[in-house]
Protein backbone atom coordinates (compact mmCIF):
# COMPACT_ATOMS: atom_id res chain seq x y z
CA UNK A 1 0.00 0.00 0.00
CA UNK A 2 1.83 3.34 -1.45
CA UNK A 3 2.06 6.05 1.42
CA UNK A 4 -0.82 9.31 0.85
CA UNK A 5 1.48 11.70 0.14
CA UNK A 6 2.81 9.68 -3.06
CA UNK A 7 -0.50 10.24 -4.23
CA UNK A 8 0.36 14.04 -4.46
CA UNK A 9 3.19 13.01 -5.78
CA UNK A 10 2.01 11.17 -8.87
CA UNK A 11 -0.21 13.14 -10.12
CA UNK A 12 2.38 15.94 -10.51
CA UNK A 13 4.21 13.05 -12.02
CA UNK A 14 1.20 12.58 -14.34
CA UNK A 15 0.40 16.46 -15.00
CA UNK A 16 4.11 16.90 -16.01
CA UNK A 17 4.15 13.63 -18.62
CA UNK A 18 0.38 15.69 -20.01
CA UNK A 19 2.43 18.89 -20.42
CA UNK A 20 5.35 17.41 -21.92
CA UNK A 21 3.85 14.76 -24.08
CA UNK A 22 1.93 16.10 -26.83
CA UNK A 23 0.96 15.77 -30.34
CA UNK A 24 3.13 17.68 -32.96
CA UNK A 25 3.05 18.29 -36.60
CA UNK A 26 6.45 18.98 -38.13
CA UNK A 27 10.05 19.53 -36.34
CA UNK A 28 8.73 22.04 -33.29
CA UNK A 29 11.15 25.14 -34.30
CA UNK A 30 9.76 25.98 -37.73
CA UNK A 31 6.06 25.09 -36.17
CA UNK A 32 6.48 27.67 -33.00
CA UNK A 33 7.05 30.21 -35.97
CA UNK A 34 4.09 28.90 -37.83
CA UNK A 35 2.39 29.83 -34.46
CA UNK A 36 3.55 32.89 -34.50
CA UNK A 37 2.35 34.06 -37.37
CA UNK A 38 -0.57 32.01 -37.61
CA UNK A 39 -1.91 33.86 -34.21
CA UNK A 40 -1.02 37.21 -36.12
CA UNK A 41 -2.76 36.61 -38.85
CA UNK A 42 -5.57 35.88 -37.13
CA UNK A 43 -6.10 39.25 -35.31
CA UNK A 44 -6.33 40.33 -39.25
CA UNK A 45 -9.60 40.90 -41.33
CA UNK A 46 -7.73 40.26 -44.36
CA UNK A 47 -5.26 37.95 -46.29
CA UNK A 48 -1.38 38.58 -45.33
CA UNK A 49 0.03 39.96 -48.20
CA UNK A 50 4.25 40.46 -46.18
CA UNK A 51 5.59 38.68 -42.89
CA UNK A 52 8.70 39.78 -40.98
CA UNK A 53 10.03 37.16 -38.54
CA UNK A 54 12.94 37.52 -35.90
CA UNK A 55 14.22 34.01 -34.22
CA UNK A 56 16.64 33.39 -31.89
CA UNK A 57 19.89 31.47 -32.69
CA UNK A 58 19.13 28.30 -31.79
CA UNK A 59 15.44 28.42 -33.50
CA UNK A 60 17.65 29.52 -36.60
CA UNK A 61 19.55 26.59 -36.09
CA UNK A 62 16.71 23.92 -35.79
CA UNK A 63 15.14 25.50 -38.39
CA UNK A 64 16.82 26.21 -41.64
CA UNK A 65 17.37 22.60 -42.69
CA UNK A 66 14.20 20.47 -41.62
CA UNK A 67 11.09 20.01 -44.26
CA UNK A 68 7.71 21.36 -43.46
CA UNK A 69 4.79 18.74 -43.47
CA UNK A 70 3.20 18.90 -46.96
CA UNK A 71 5.01 21.21 -48.25
CA UNK A 72 8.75 19.54 -49.97
CA UNK A 73 10.48 22.66 -49.10
CA UNK A 74 13.13 23.18 -46.00
CA UNK A 75 13.36 26.57 -43.53
CA UNK A 76 11.55 28.39 -41.43
CA UNK A 77 10.18 31.26 -44.17
CA UNK A 78 7.63 29.16 -45.75
CA UNK A 79 6.73 28.22 -42.35
CA UNK A 80 6.10 31.57 -41.44
CA UNK A 81 3.95 31.39 -44.82
CA UNK A 82 2.13 28.88 -44.05
CA UNK A 83 1.37 29.23 -40.73
CA UNK A 84 0.06 32.92 -41.59
CA UNK A 85 -1.83 31.53 -45.16
CA UNK A 86 -3.14 28.03 -43.46
CA UNK A 87 -2.11 28.05 -39.62
CA UNK A 88 -5.15 26.91 -37.12
CA UNK A 89 -3.59 29.43 -34.68
CA UNK A 90 -5.96 27.10 -31.64
CA UNK A 91 -4.12 24.04 -32.38
CA UNK A 92 -0.93 24.49 -30.48
CA UNK A 93 1.91 22.22 -32.43
CA UNK A 94 -0.38 21.01 -34.73
CA UNK A 95 -0.67 24.48 -35.92
CA UNK A 96 -0.40 23.41 -39.36
CA UNK A 97 -2.45 19.96 -39.65
CA UNK A 98 -5.12 21.47 -41.44
CA UNK A 99 -3.54 23.80 -44.50
CA UNK A 100 -5.00 22.84 -47.95
CA UNK A 101 -3.20 22.49 -51.33
CA UNK A 102 -4.22 25.77 -52.08
CA UNK A 103 -2.96 27.09 -48.76
CA UNK A 104 0.16 25.53 -49.29
CA UNK A 105 0.17 26.31 -52.90
CA UNK A 106 -0.33 30.46 -52.08
CA UNK A 107 2.42 30.45 -49.09
CA UNK A 108 4.77 29.29 -51.84
CA UNK A 109 3.50 32.17 -53.84
CA UNK A 110 4.09 34.53 -51.03
CA UNK A 111 7.62 33.12 -50.86
CA UNK A 112 8.71 33.12 -54.09
CA UNK A 113 7.20 36.95 -54.65
CA UNK A 114 9.90 37.83 -51.99
CA UNK A 115 7.48 39.04 -49.28
CA UNK A 116 8.53 36.53 -46.23
CA UNK A 117 12.17 37.15 -44.46
CA UNK A 118 13.23 35.69 -41.45
CA UNK A 119 15.90 37.02 -39.49
CA UNK A 120 17.94 36.28 -36.60
CA UNK A 121 16.79 38.69 -32.98
CA UNK A 122 19.94 40.31 -32.03
CA UNK A 123 20.79 40.65 -29.29
CA UNK A 124 18.56 37.12 -27.68
CA UNK A 125 18.46 35.58 -24.35
CA UNK A 126 15.73 33.08 -25.03
CA UNK A 127 16.79 30.22 -26.47
CA UNK A 128 13.65 29.45 -27.42
CA UNK A 129 12.14 32.63 -29.52
CA UNK A 130 10.19 33.86 -32.14
CA UNK A 131 8.05 36.91 -33.39
CA UNK A 132 5.93 37.09 -36.47
CA UNK A 133 5.07 40.66 -37.87
CA UNK A 134 2.30 40.07 -40.52
CA UNK A 135 1.19 42.85 -42.93
CA UNK A 136 -2.69 42.84 -44.75
CA UNK A 137 -2.54 46.10 -46.32
CA UNK A 138 -2.03 49.07 -43.91
CA UNK A 139 -3.31 47.14 -41.13
CA UNK A 140 -0.51 44.52 -38.92
CA UNK A 141 0.14 42.52 -35.89
CA UNK A 142 2.67 41.05 -34.43
CA UNK A 143 3.14 37.82 -32.16
CA UNK A 144 5.66 36.91 -29.67
CA UNK A 145 6.40 33.58 -28.36
CA UNK A 146 9.19 32.76 -26.05
CA UNK A 147 10.68 30.45 -23.77
CA UNK A 148 8.81 27.77 -24.89
CA UNK A 149 7.69 26.45 -28.51
CA UNK A 150 3.81 27.68 -27.66
CA UNK A 151 4.65 30.24 -25.31
CA UNK A 152 2.91 33.16 -26.55
CA UNK A 153 4.18 36.29 -23.96
CA UNK A 154 2.91 38.86 -26.53
CA UNK A 155 0.12 40.02 -28.95
CA UNK A 156 0.04 43.60 -31.09
CA UNK A 157 -1.98 45.14 -33.49
CA UNK A 158 -1.44 48.70 -35.00
CA UNK A 159 1.10 49.19 -31.76
CA UNK A 160 -1.40 48.10 -29.15
CA UNK A 161 -1.14 45.27 -26.90
CA UNK A 162 -3.86 43.02 -27.13
CA UNK A 163 -2.44 40.04 -24.92
CA UNK A 164 0.34 40.60 -22.63
CA UNK A 165 1.86 37.11 -20.54
CA UNK A 166 2.08 37.85 -16.49
CA UNK A 167 5.86 36.51 -16.83
CA UNK A 168 5.54 36.62 -12.52
CA UNK A 169 2.44 34.22 -12.64
CA UNK A 170 3.44 32.03 -15.63
CA UNK A 171 7.55 31.83 -13.83
CA UNK A 172 5.66 31.04 -10.68
CA UNK A 173 3.60 27.90 -12.48
CA UNK A 174 6.92 26.72 -14.46
CA UNK A 175 8.90 26.91 -11.34
CA UNK A 176 6.26 25.09 -9.34
CA UNK A 177 6.92 22.34 -11.65
CA UNK A 178 10.97 22.23 -12.26
CA UNK A 179 10.78 22.57 -8.30
CA UNK A 180 9.07 18.83 -8.46
CA UNK A 181 11.20 17.31 -10.97
CA UNK A 182 14.12 18.90 -9.20
CA UNK A 183 13.08 17.28 -5.71
CA UNK A 184 12.22 13.79 -7.29
CA UNK A 185 14.69 10.66 -8.31
CA UNK A 186 14.82 8.50 -10.59
CA UNK A 187 13.77 5.56 -8.10
CA UNK A 188 10.32 7.90 -7.53
CA UNK A 189 9.55 7.66 -10.90
CA UNK A 190 10.43 3.63 -11.17
CA UNK A 191 7.75 3.24 -7.96
CA UNK A 192 4.92 5.37 -9.03
CA UNK A 193 4.81 3.37 -13.00
CA UNK A 194 5.11 0.13 -10.64
CA UNK A 195 2.31 1.04 -8.62
CA UNK A 196 0.08 3.92 -10.22
CA UNK A 197 -3.59 2.85 -10.91
CA UNK A 198 -3.22 1.78 -14.78
CA UNK A 199 -6.19 3.96 -15.84
CA UNK A 200 -4.69 6.96 -14.64
CA UNK A 201 -1.71 6.72 -16.87
CA UNK A 202 -3.80 4.96 -20.25
CA UNK A 203 -3.49 8.00 -22.15
CA UNK A 204 0.36 7.66 -22.76
CA UNK A 205 -0.31 4.86 -24.98
CA UNK A 206 -1.58 7.54 -27.78
CA UNK A 207 2.02 7.88 -28.01
CA UNK A 208 2.59 4.20 -28.76
CA UNK A 209 -0.40 4.97 -31.76
CA UNK A 210 0.98 8.22 -33.26
CA UNK A 211 4.74 6.87 -33.40
CA UNK A 212 4.21 3.58 -34.94
CA UNK A 213 2.07 5.33 -38.01
CA UNK A 214 4.97 7.59 -38.64
CA UNK A 215 7.26 4.55 -38.41
CA UNK A 216 4.70 2.55 -40.95
CA UNK A 217 5.31 6.09 -43.42
CA UNK A 218 8.56 6.26 -42.74
CA UNK A 219 8.96 2.26 -43.64
CA UNK A 220 7.87 3.30 -47.07
CA UNK A 221 11.30 4.81 -48.04
CA UNK A 222 9.77 8.02 -49.36
CA UNK A 223 10.89 10.26 -46.23
CA UNK A 224 13.98 12.04 -45.01
CA UNK A 225 17.17 9.70 -45.87
CA UNK A 226 14.58 6.49 -45.25
CA UNK A 227 17.28 5.13 -43.00
CA UNK A 228 14.43 2.67 -41.65
CA UNK A 229 13.31 1.79 -45.34
CA UNK A 230 17.47 0.97 -46.23
CA UNK A 231 17.95 -1.00 -43.36
CA UNK A 232 15.37 -2.91 -44.14
CA UNK A 233 15.98 -3.69 -47.50
CA UNK A 234 19.65 -4.38 -46.17
CA UNK A 235 17.99 -6.87 -43.98
CA UNK A 236 15.97 -8.79 -46.79
CA UNK A 237 19.24 -8.68 -48.84
CA UNK A 238 20.77 -10.73 -45.74
CA UNK A 239 23.61 -8.22 -44.61
CA UNK A 240 21.40 -7.54 -41.15
CA UNK A 241 20.02 -9.96 -39.28
CA UNK A 242 16.31 -10.22 -39.04
CA UNK A 243 15.99 -9.80 -35.27
CA UNK A 244 15.04 -7.35 -31.82
CA UNK A 245 17.78 -5.66 -32.20
CA UNK A 246 17.80 -4.76 -35.87
CA UNK A 247 13.92 -4.06 -35.44
CA UNK A 248 14.44 -1.35 -32.67
CA UNK A 249 16.82 0.52 -34.83
CA UNK A 250 14.63 0.03 -37.92
CA UNK A 251 11.23 0.65 -36.71
CA UNK A 252 12.38 4.10 -34.81
CA UNK A 253 14.89 5.49 -37.20
CA UNK A 254 11.91 5.02 -39.77
CA UNK A 255 9.87 6.88 -37.90
CA UNK A 256 11.84 9.71 -37.76
CA UNK A 257 12.73 9.46 -41.27
CA UNK A 258 8.80 10.36 -41.89
CA UNK A 259 9.06 13.14 -39.51
CA UNK A 260 11.65 14.90 -40.52
CA UNK A 261 11.07 14.40 -44.25
CA UNK A 262 7.55 16.58 -43.77
CA UNK A 263 5.32 13.87 -43.60
CA UNK A 264 1.54 15.11 -42.74
CA UNK A 265 1.55 12.99 -39.80
CA UNK A 266 1.86 13.95 -36.32
CA UNK A 267 4.32 12.54 -34.14
CA UNK A 268 3.90 12.11 -30.04
CA UNK A 269 6.76 14.28 -28.87
CA UNK A 270 8.78 15.19 -25.35
CA UNK A 271 9.94 17.85 -23.89
CA UNK A 272 8.98 20.02 -26.97
CA UNK A 273 10.69 17.43 -29.63
CA UNK A 274 9.20 14.76 -31.86
CA UNK A 275 12.44 13.06 -32.44
CA UNK A 276 12.68 12.85 -28.62
CA UNK A 277 9.11 11.04 -28.35
CA UNK A 278 9.87 8.71 -30.94
CA UNK A 279 13.19 7.72 -29.18
CA UNK A 280 11.20 7.17 -25.96
CA UNK A 281 8.52 5.42 -27.59
CA UNK A 282 9.53 3.28 -30.60
CA UNK A 283 12.15 1.35 -28.89
CA UNK A 284 9.83 0.10 -25.95
CA UNK A 285 6.88 -0.76 -28.22
CA UNK A 286 9.08 -2.85 -30.24
CA UNK A 287 10.40 -4.76 -27.40
CA UNK A 288 7.07 -5.15 -25.61
CA UNK A 289 5.74 -6.58 -29.08
CA UNK A 290 8.43 -8.87 -28.77
CA UNK A 291 7.71 -10.13 -25.12
CA UNK A 292 3.72 -10.22 -26.23
CA UNK A 293 3.36 -7.63 -23.15
CA UNK A 294 -0.17 -6.51 -22.16
CA UNK A 295 -1.27 -2.88 -22.59
CA UNK A 296 -1.27 -2.25 -18.69
CA UNK A 297 2.41 -3.32 -18.94
CA UNK A 298 3.31 -1.28 -21.87
CA UNK A 299 1.57 1.57 -20.83
CA UNK A 300 3.89 1.63 -17.50
CA UNK A 301 6.91 1.22 -19.54
CA UNK A 302 6.12 3.69 -21.77
CA UNK A 303 5.20 5.97 -18.73
CA UNK A 304 8.52 5.39 -17.35
CA UNK A 305 10.77 6.04 -20.77
CA UNK A 306 8.46 9.28 -21.27
CA UNK A 307 8.72 10.47 -17.83
CA UNK A 308 12.53 9.56 -17.29
CA UNK A 309 13.29 11.42 -20.75
CA UNK A 310 11.35 14.41 -18.94
CA UNK A 311 13.58 14.27 -15.84
CA UNK A 312 16.93 13.91 -17.39
CA UNK A 313 15.86 16.60 -20.35
CA UNK A 314 14.28 19.08 -17.59
CA UNK A 315 18.35 19.59 -16.23
CA UNK A 316 18.96 20.54 -19.86
CA UNK A 317 18.53 23.57 -21.59
CA UNK A 318 15.78 23.56 -23.78
CA UNK A 319 17.65 23.62 -26.92
CA UNK A 320 21.62 23.10 -26.33
CA UNK A 321 24.49 20.89 -27.91
CA UNK A 322 23.78 17.71 -26.77
CA UNK A 323 21.60 15.74 -29.32
CA UNK A 324 18.42 15.25 -26.76
CA UNK A 325 17.42 11.97 -28.55
CA UNK A 326 20.23 10.43 -26.62
CA UNK A 327 18.58 11.25 -23.28
CA UNK A 328 15.38 10.01 -24.44
CA UNK A 329 16.78 6.91 -25.59
CA UNK A 330 18.10 6.81 -21.89
CA UNK A 331 14.10 7.08 -21.08
CA UNK A 332 13.79 4.10 -23.29
CA UNK A 333 16.30 1.30 -22.13
CA UNK A 334 14.86 2.03 -18.18
CA UNK A 335 11.16 1.07 -20.33
CA UNK A 336 12.60 -1.43 -22.42
CA UNK A 337 14.58 -2.90 -19.01
CA UNK A 338 11.42 -2.75 -17.04
CA UNK A 339 9.60 -4.82 -19.52
CA UNK A 340 12.17 -7.65 -19.49
CA UNK A 341 13.60 -7.35 -15.88
CA UNK A 342 11.68 -5.40 -13.99
CA UNK A 343 14.59 -3.85 -11.42
CA UNK A 344 15.51 -0.72 -10.32
CA UNK A 345 19.26 -1.19 -10.03
CA UNK A 346 19.47 -2.80 -14.01
CA UNK A 347 17.45 0.39 -15.18
CA UNK A 348 20.18 2.44 -13.29
CA UNK A 349 23.06 0.47 -14.58
CA UNK A 350 21.74 0.67 -18.60
CA UNK A 351 21.39 4.88 -18.33
CA UNK A 352 25.07 4.68 -16.87
CA UNK A 353 26.28 2.98 -19.64
CA UNK A 354 24.47 4.93 -22.04
CA UNK A 355 25.67 7.85 -20.54
CA UNK A 356 29.13 6.36 -20.64
CA UNK A 357 28.35 5.89 -25.01
CA UNK A 358 26.71 8.50 -26.76
CA UNK A 359 27.39 11.61 -24.35
CA UNK A 360 29.36 13.67 -26.47
CA UNK A 361 26.78 13.32 -29.62
CA UNK A 362 26.38 16.86 -30.79
CA UNK A 363 22.63 18.86 -32.11
CA UNK A 364 23.75 20.46 -35.10
CA UNK A 365 20.31 21.25 -36.15
CA UNK A 366 16.94 19.74 -37.44
CA UNK A 367 17.37 17.90 -40.72
CA UNK A 368 16.97 14.87 -41.92
CA UNK A 369 20.20 13.11 -40.25
CA UNK A 370 18.17 13.48 -36.91
CA UNK A 371 17.22 10.10 -38.46
CA UNK A 372 20.60 8.69 -37.88
CA UNK A 373 20.83 10.32 -34.55
CA UNK A 374 17.68 8.81 -33.52
CA UNK A 375 18.90 5.31 -34.39
CA UNK A 376 22.33 5.55 -33.30
CA UNK A 377 21.06 6.53 -29.63
CA UNK A 378 17.97 3.54 -29.92
CA UNK A 379 21.04 1.20 -30.54
CA UNK A 380 22.68 2.28 -27.57
CA UNK A 381 20.01 1.71 -25.52
CA UNK A 382 19.09 -1.24 -26.18
CA UNK A 383 23.08 -2.36 -26.49
CA UNK A 384 23.25 -0.97 -22.71
CA UNK A 385 20.27 -2.67 -21.69
CA UNK A 386 21.78 -6.05 -22.54
CA UNK A 387 24.98 -5.27 -20.53
CA UNK A 388 22.69 -4.44 -17.76
CA UNK A 389 20.83 -7.38 -17.90
CA UNK A 390 24.35 -9.45 -17.93
CA UNK A 391 24.92 -7.24 -14.86
CA UNK A 392 27.74 -5.31 -16.49
CA UNK A 393 28.10 -1.96 -17.33
CA UNK A 394 30.11 1.63 -17.56
CA UNK A 395 30.88 2.46 -14.04
CA UNK A 396 32.34 4.67 -11.85
CA UNK A 397 35.77 4.75 -12.47
CA UNK A 398 35.24 5.98 -16.41
CA UNK A 399 35.17 8.83 -17.62
CA UNK A 400 32.11 11.51 -16.33
CA UNK A 401 29.78 8.60 -15.25
CA UNK A 402 29.52 8.02 -11.56
CA UNK A 403 28.82 5.00 -8.98
CA UNK A 404 25.26 6.68 -8.79
CA UNK A 405 22.89 7.26 -11.75
CA UNK A 406 21.97 10.13 -10.45
CA UNK A 407 25.21 12.02 -10.32
CA UNK A 408 26.08 10.45 -14.23
CA UNK A 409 22.93 12.53 -14.88
CA UNK A 410 24.06 15.49 -13.45
CA UNK A 411 28.02 15.24 -15.15
CA UNK A 412 26.17 15.05 -18.37
CA UNK A 413 23.89 17.92 -17.90
CA UNK A 414 26.76 20.24 -16.15
CA UNK A 415 28.68 19.80 -19.59
CA UNK A 416 25.86 20.52 -21.43
CA UNK A 417 24.60 23.54 -19.23
CA UNK A 418 28.28 24.85 -19.18
CA UNK A 419 30.79 23.86 -21.20
CA UNK A 420 28.77 22.60 -24.35
CA UNK A 421 27.28 26.32 -24.54
CA UNK A 422 30.39 27.24 -26.25
CA UNK A 423 30.40 24.19 -28.83
CA UNK A 424 26.62 25.36 -29.76
CA UNK A 425 27.80 28.58 -30.83
CA UNK A 426 30.31 27.45 -32.78
CA UNK A 427 27.83 25.12 -34.41
CA UNK A 428 25.67 27.73 -35.04
CA UNK A 429 28.66 29.95 -36.63
CA UNK A 430 29.24 27.00 -38.86
CA UNK A 431 25.65 26.64 -39.69
CA UNK A 432 25.50 30.62 -40.57
CA UNK A 433 28.45 30.33 -42.79
CA UNK A 434 26.82 27.76 -44.61
CA UNK A 435 23.76 29.85 -45.25
CA UNK A 436 25.09 32.66 -46.25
Amino acid sequence: MSKPENHALWQQFIHIVREEVKPALGCTEPISLALASATAAAQLAAPVERIEAWVSPNLMKNGMGVTVPGTGMVGLPIAAALGAIGGDAEAGLEVLSHASEQQIADAKALLHAGAVSVMLQQPCDQILYSRAKVYAGDEWASVTIAGGHTRIIQIEKQGQCLFMLDEAEAASQAEEARQQLAHSSLRQIFDFISEVPPEQIAFILEAARLNEALSREGLTGQWGLHIGATLEKQRAAGLLARDLSSNIVIRTSAASDARMGGATLPAMSNSGSGNQGIAATLPVVVVAEHFDASEEQLARALMLSHLSAIYIHHQLPRLSALCAATTASMGAAAGMVWLIDGRYETIARAISSMIGDVSGMICDGASNSCAMKVSTSAASAWKSVLMALDNTGVTGNEGIVADDVEQSIANLCALANHSMQQTDRQIIEIMARKAS
